[in-house]
């Protein structure tokens, strides 16, 4: 069992910032794609943003701008700086170490408000 312990989620206004963090086992960190899913209520989680081993990352085209993904493979954590944050945005957000199976943090909460 892989543990994700996640933090920095909270409350801001539109068009503020928040930076969330994902810290990862040493054991396969540096080997393994991470993400950050997202989970608004009554919706199906989606896909957030991924980061390979190798530095590559991608973008839903929801955040592609405004968020940036990445990692330290020295520190064992995964990051999301989240810019220009709008009420859309909210929803639980979990990070998530890739793979078969996925593991997944306990999830952090984003609330936006207008």
């Amino acid at each position: 069992q892989v543990q994700l312990v996640e933090s920095g989620g909270g409350m801001v206004q539109a068009g503020g910032s928040l930076r969330l963090s994902c810290a990862a086992p040493a054991t396969d960190f540096s080997r393994n794609a991470m993400g950050w899913y997202r989970q608004a209520p009554g919706k199906q989680r989606e896909l957030v943003a991924t980061v390979a081993a190798d530095g590559n990352t991608y973008y839903a085209g929801s955040v592609k701008g405004r968020f940036t993904i990445s990692r330290d493979s020295a520190k064992n954590t995964v990051w999301l700086e989240m810019n220009s944050l709008q009420p859309e945005d909210t929803a639980v957000y979990y990070c998530a170490r890739l793979g078969v199976p996925i593991y997944w943090g306990q999830g952090t909460q984003v609330t936006v408000s207008s």
